[in-house]
């Protein structure tokens, strides 16, 4: 097979035999002996706002392939081997491995263990995803939180309601496996190959119950509604584990634990600590969610091409440092999106964005936040930037009147240093409610002083994006994991051995993708030791 990358198309032409035309005039062949074509990747070049044009990079079989690739040009060159495999165990472990946390990180290191022969057994604090739908509908619409199944835990991860984004920095052969498998499980084709790649909360939660599946048909077993409380311990190596499953406590033998807790696992964090795990604190971001109109978005970028159907709902990416170094950056965008409702813990507001698949709502969502660093947050101890976070959502929760209704400001007035009466033309899309008024009576000023000096700046990378009567909401709070939880070269927890902490949570990765690919390489060094 030979890649080609950088074949044009402008989004009227957007059709596969005009990809085809272009390869082979790439390879200089006629299109007949052109066997076989598949995408590898798209993306939007929007730089010139009248002038869209879609990028692909295809990989193309042909019956000379030696005798092209002496003549083609630099954009023309072998596929790569892009395989990925996981060692095989040739030895049963002592005890069956236990994973607490069944999202991203969680669940693929489940499937590598069942498919391994290993039967692992999984902990989930919330709920299966079908009951957690309806758990998180429910405090949308009313308010009603239940603390152990929400936006944040549960069946999926927190990533099940934020949009589902695949895209990810980190390369590696475990994405396009990772990639692969969710296509498998449900996801639609085009997440193999879009450069921005979203699979939207109403497929991922047919995703993540097909990948459920699989582990029990291979015998694994997942018990929902049971949280990790506790760990026994012998001169620092893991004996076992205590769970809870609703007000019954259960001791379990377990010498092999992967932690894929999820970043708001607070408590559990708090447990680790006392047990003598090694925690440090790392730098994390907090700040608002942005609205816009999407259909001002898509003029913005696209020009003349807004709204056509190869070019879908426009997402956009932006970031700067200011000039003493504070990063600003938007997070987490989500198209033709909602702000969500999405607290994890009794009393506190927090906030994140979400899409369907066909990323068809109004509004345009982005989290707008400032990069912190430890030397920053209140309280310098492993545990002070997750304390951070939780005054910072209570201060929100009160200021909102005890309802986990959202403080909510205009662009414009956050920049005049004014209170908001209420919504201009664009409606903010949080519920279970709002209340106008100052952010900065909810977030401090190391958070409200770097946005405020970022945002004109960002409206020169994105016209309009400045706008007055967009909406900010507040606070985003969960974009990270504010602690990371140390590890060896063997991907083992300094302080206990047989504890394997990965993903988000414990502060390796950020993102589904990375989240999943970290889990991986866990469960790939576990592995390897059973050879």
């Amino acid at each position: 097979m030979l890649r080609v990358r950088e074949l044009s198309l402008s989004p009227e032409r957007d059709r596969s035999e005009q990809l085809k035309r272009l390869a082979a005039e790439a390879l200089g062949v006629p299109t007949r002996e052109i066997q076989e074509l598949s995408v590898v990747r798209r993306s939007i070049d929007a730089r010139r706002q009248n002038r869209v044009r879609l990028l692909y990079t295809v990989d193309v079989r042909l019956a000379e392939e030696e005798a092209v690739l002496k003549s083609a040009g630099k954009n023309v060159f072998p596929a790569p081997e892009e395989h990925f495999s996981l060692p095989i165990p040739r030895r049963a472990p002592d005890c069956r491995p236990v994973v607490a946390g069944f999202g991203p990180a969680g669940m693929f290191i489940a499937l590598a263990l069942a498919e391994a022969g290993l039967r692992p057994l999984v902990l989930e604090r919330g709920s299966r995803v079908e009951a957690r739908r309806e758990k998180v509908r429910r405090f949308r619409e009313n308010g009603v939180l239940d603390p152990e199944c929400n936006v944040q835990f549960g069946e999926g991860g927190a990533g099940t309601f934020s949009d589902g984004k695949l895209n990810s920095g980190i390369g590696g052969r475990e994405t396009g496996y990772i990639l692969r498998r969710f296509v498998e499980f449900g996801a639609q084709e085009r997440v193999r190959w879009d450069a921005a790649p979203h699979v939207g909360t109403d497929v991922l939660t047919k995703v993540v119950r097909n990948l459920r599946e699989r582990i029990l048909s291979l015998g694994g077993e997942v018990r929902f509604d049971t949280c990790l409380t506790d760990l026994i311990t012998d001169s620092a190596s893991l004996r076992g584990i205590v769970v809870n499953e609703g007000a019954e406590r259960e001791e379990l033998p377990c010498t092999d634990l992967f932690l894929a807790i999820g970043h708001s696992a607070r408590d559990t964090m708090e447990m680790l600590l006392r047990r003598g795990l090694m925690l440090e604190p790392k730098p994390f971001s907090m700040g608002v969610r942005i609205e816009h109109l999407q259909r001002e978005i898509d003029r913005s970028l696209y020009g003349r091409w807004a709204g056509h159907t190869a070019l879908g709902a426009a997402p956009y990416k932006l970031s700067l440092h200011l000039p003493e170094g504070t990063g600003v950056y938007t997070f987490c965008m989500c198209p033709g999106g909602y702000v969500m409702a999405a607290a994890s813990e009794e009393g506190g507001v927090v906030t994140n964005g979400m899409s369907y698949s066909g990323r068809a709502g109004e509004n345009a969502n982005s989290a707008l936040l400032v990069s912190l660093h430890p030397s920053q947050f209140p309280e310098k101890d492993p545990l002070g930037g997750l304390r951070w976070q939780r005054e910072l959502e209570k201060t929100a929760f009160h200021y909102g009147g005890g309802s986990y209704a959202a403080p909510v400001q205009l662009l414009g007035d956050f920049l005049d240093r004014q209170p908001s009466p209420g919504a201009g033309r664009i409606q903010p899309t949080y519920t279970p409610g709002v209340r106008w008024g100052d952010m900065e009576q909810v977030l401090p000023e190391v958070v409200t002083d770097p946005l405020r000096r970022a945002l004109p700046l960002l409206d020169r990378k994105l016209r309009g994006f400045g706008i007055r009567d967009a909406v900010l909401t507040a606070p985003e709070t969960r974009s990270s994991s504010p602690v990371r939880i140390l590890r060896d070269e063997k991907r083992n927890a300094l302080g206990i051995r047989g504890l394997y902490p990965c993903g988000e949570g414990a502060g390796w990765a950020g993102g589904i993708i990375s989240a999943a690919a970290d889990g991986l390489k866990s469960a790939a060094a576990y592995l390897e030791s059973l050879r």
